[in-house]
């Protein structure tokens, strides 16, 4: 079973309450199934793991109660979690590192977000990087939106220009595995 960290669950509940209140988020606990309510009712701790399945569900009724269903908005929050994250010392040693440094770090995190998850960091020169993601499985696609905002932020942070993400094997494919493919000037 692939799993997530809390610290994750977390971040994105506290981003929910921030950007649209406690009502927002009463509402998507009321439309989730019992069993996966009552994780996201409970005391999410951070360095516990969660059932990927559940948060994925989680989020796919997020981005239908507040975004009328704009999975992009997956992407925005990412982005906007991975800026938070990068500010002060940590936003100018990636500023200072290079887009292949980037990738590798974010891919390094990504691992210790997911178990069950390997990931796989292709560096294929001139701007170009292929990143293998083994473990997803059809339900976790809307992960794929977070997983672009994360690199796609954290690489125009680093300097790198006219950034193109995309998953050129996509979750929902269903193979076992993703790979997402990054170019950049």
């Amino acid at each position: 079973m692939v799993q997530i960290k809390g610290s994750a669950i977390q971040e994105t509940i506290n981003q929910i309450k921030r950007r649209s209140g406690e009502d927002a988020f009463q509402k998507i606990l009321a439309l989730l199934d019992e069993e996966t309510r009552n994780v996201f009712k409970g005391e999410i701790y951070s360095s516990s793991w969660y059932s990927l399945d559940f948060f994925t569900h989680f989020l796919e009724l997020e981005i239908h109660v507040l975004a009328d269903g704009n999975e992009e908005m997956v992407t925005r929050g990412s982005e906007a979690v991975i800026e938070r994250q990068l500010r002060g010392i940590y936003k100018a040693f990636v500023k200072l590192g290079s887009p292949e440094f980037v990738i590798k770090r974010i891919a390094a995190v990504h691992a210790t977000y997911f178990q069950g998850v390997p990931i796989e960091v292709n560096l294929l020169g001139n701007g170009k990087a292929l990143i293998k993601y083994t473990g997803f499985e059809r339900q976790h696609r809307i992960m794929g939106f977070a997983i672009i905002g994360f690199f796609k932020k954290a690489l125009e942070i680093s300097g790198a220009k006219d950034v193109v993400i995309h998953f050129s094997t996509p979750i929902e494919d269903g193979k076992g595995y993703s790979e997402l493919s990054i170019h950049w000037s």
